[in-house]
């Protein structure tokens, strides 16, 4: 069976875990810890880092977009009958997507205000770009899903939790990617790629008393938090 090294709230990981998902691929998930990795996983890791795939030969494969390239190689792909062009461009909108994931995390880190206003402005140049590439729907590609799809689907998770959390929402005013948004949520991927305690684990980290959106969620009672951070804030 196919195994998963993984730490529980990467999103390269979630990456993986939605595409054997949507392939319909049983595997197992071994979750690690960053701060303290076993020398098992260093062996077969020669970055250090998750994601890493022990395929069914046994062979480990390491780098989510290696990994996701082999997923398909091995399996068949999400979508059949693409050009050479399309693939390409599909490949390039993944990349556009995986390069997103660690400002989308500095952005929900943010301490104060100020910061989380330039950090989502930055993150708010990829998903203003994606924006203007959705058109069809429900999914990238339109009526299928396909590899722009998982590889974005960590991002659009992410938002879903803290606008659930805390009202604001990074997709505000991008009403195509927030219907993206609610297409993959409906295909159940986003809670099937990740562990049963993913949410809670996510807003421990993310929403903590460190954080200003985490300040949002402590302070404003359930119902105001629809208005609360996503305007000015109630945190000062």
């Amino acid at each position: 069976m196919i195994k998963i090294i993984s730490f529980k709230i990467c999103p390269f990981v979630q990456r993986v875990a939605a595409m054997l998902e949507a392939k319909g691929l049983d595997y197992q998930v071994d979750f690690i810890s960053l701060s303290d990795k076993p020398q098992w996983f260093l062996d077969i890791s020669p970055n250090g880092q998750v994601p890493v795939m022990v395929a069914e030969s046994g062979a480990a494969i390491f780098e989510s977009e290696a990994i996701v390239e082999y997923i398909q190689d091995a399996y068949g792909p999400l979508e059949v009958g693409l050009t050479l062009e399309q693939k390409a461009m599909q490949r390039a909108w993944g990349y556009l997507g995986a390069k997103t994931y660690m400002p989308q995390c500095g952005a929900m880190r943010s301490p104060t205000a100020e910061v989380l206003e330039d950090k989502a402005a930055k993150l708010g140049e990829a998903f203003d770009k994606v924006e203007k590439a959705l058109e069809q729907g429900p999914y990238f590609g339109g009526a299928d899903l396909g590899w722009v799809d998982i590889a974005w689907l960590p991002l659009l998770h992410r938002t879903q939790i803290i606008k659930d959390h805390t009202g604001y929402d990074f997709l505000q005013g991008r009403a195509n990617v927030q219907a993206w948004r609610a297409a993959l949520k409906e295909t159940g991927l986003f809670d099937k790629s990740v562990a049963a305690d993913f949410e809670e684990t996510f807003v421990d980290f993310y929403l903590s008393e460190q954080t200003y959106l985490g300040c949002c969620k402590r302070d404003c009672a359930p119902k105001e938090r629809a208005s609360c951070c996503g305007t000015s804030g109630c945190c000062g």
